[in-house]
């Protein structure tokens, strides 16, 4: 007997028909004789119905009172769920966040999982029940319901197959596995067998959408083993994320990523001296904002330098004002932005063994006219920035130069 969850995402159970074949699935797990939980997402489109009234009535609302609302969408799939498991003949339960209870910190709208308590839920899997649970939500410190911000719900499942010890969390989606691009842009992308947990966090971090990035983050510490399906052709094997020992071809690179969510900002004529770097990045972090890349110019005269970095586009405004604000403290001459970039990454676990990567890279790209801007490198990854206009060109290009397409 195994101890399996399952997650499932908005279209999975994006109507009656859809739950139903939820339903069906969860069964065939509990008549394997495994334990079974099941997570669910909101309906598909019912988050952002939800979030757009909220925000009609009171751009300014109270999160406290955002949360409240918001979770009301999982809310109602899990009952669905558990009623259409009933009407099966299996045994169920539907579970509220506060009911298990998985206890979260006090950030309301983007909380973070601190605890969950399993005993009662074990109880309940022991006895043949199935427990089909809220995904995206918990209870906070001041006993009110959180959420745990967009894609919550793989975070919610992966951290309660962590607390329940399960075998394997199975995340149910709309795409077959994980591939190694986008195969919107290119159709010769490889769904991959196996990919290691730091290769799918850098992969969900850098603008793949297939997984929620805390959810890998806690797979990667629990030593979780998911596997990502396709809810509409669950046998096809779908994609297993595992420790980087589980794989035996460790190729130079195994995927590439993309993200439109960038702006660059550029300070000019900056004082080369210490402490100026903290005069900026403070302001940046006071309000909240992310900084990703930065590079800062070889100053000639040893007095002024040019600073670029990147952050979400989403946050430029924000982070164009705070360094406004800072002005006198920075002392730049002057500020350039610029909303029309993009980054492309390749990542690999086989870079550590396999020199040249960033090389190939770098010419691949240049052979096809994109200029780079920014760059920026881990153990495992090059990413680099580039002018948005040419991101599919990039992504198409850099999947045939290591070796990607399909065969």
């Amino acid at each position: 007997m195994a101890k399996i969850v399952m997650k499932f995402g908005g279209t999975s159970v994006a109507d009656l028909d859809r739950i139903r074949h939820v339903a069906s699935l969860a069964k065939r797990e509990v008549d394997a004789g495994n334990q079974v939980a099941v997570v669910v997402s909101a309906m598909a489109g019912e988050t952002n119905k939800l979030v757009g009234w909220t925000r009609e009535l009171s751009p300014l609302h109270d999160a406290r009172e955002y949360d409240t609302v918001v979770a009301a969408g999982e809310q109602i799939s899990a009952g669905l769920t558990a009623v259409a498991l009933s009407a099966i003949g299996v045994s169920a339960r539907s579970w509220l966040g506060w009911q298990i209870p998985i206890r979260t910190s006090a950030m309301h709208g983007s909380a973070r999982i601190e605890q969950i308590e399993p005993d009662l839920l074990n109880a309940r899997l022991a006895q043949g029940q199935v427990a089909v649970i809220a995904g995206f939500q918990g209870i906070a410190q001041d006993n009110r319901i959180s959420t745990l911000g967009r894609g919550g719900s793989d975070t919610s499942a992966v951290a309660v197959a962590a607390a329940l010890k399960a075998d394997r969390c199975d995340i149910y989606t709309d795409v077959d596995g994980v591939y190694t691009t986008d195969p919107r842009i290119v159709s010769k992308a490889r769904r991959l067998e196996k990919i290691a947990f730091e290769e799918m966090l850098e992969m969900a971090s850098l603008g793949a959408k297939v997984l929620q990035t805390r959810s890998v983050e806690i797979a990667m510490l629990y030593r979780v083993p998911v596997r990502v399906l396709s809810t509409f052709d669950p046998d096809n094997g779908g994609t297993l994320l595992c420790d980087e020992e589980d794989i035996v071809e460790k190729k130079p690179v195994t995927g590439i990523a993309y993200s439109r969510d960038e702006a660059k900002i550029t300070l000019h004529r900056i004082s080369d001296q210490p402490g100026i770097a903290a005069a900026i990045f403070g302001p940046l972090a006071d309000a909240g904002v992310n900084v990703d890349m930065i590079v800062q110019n070889v100053s000639a005269d040893g007095k002024k330098t040019d600073l670029t970095f990147t952050v979400s586009r989403s946050e430029l405004a924000r982070a164009l004002d705070a360094i406004e604000k800072a002005r006198d403290a920075i002392g730049y001459r002057d500020i350039i932005s610029d909303a029309n970039v993009a980054k492309v990454s390749v990542i690999g676990i086989g870079m550590r063994t396999h020199p040249g990567v960033a090389q190939t890279m770098f010419r691949t790209l240049s052979e096809k006219g994109i200029n780079i801007q920014v760059i920026s490198t881990s153990e495992i990854k090059v990413s680099v920035l580039i002018a948005e206009e040419y991101v599919e060109l990039a992504v198409r290009a850099l999947h045939s130069a290591f070796e990607l397409d399909a065969a």
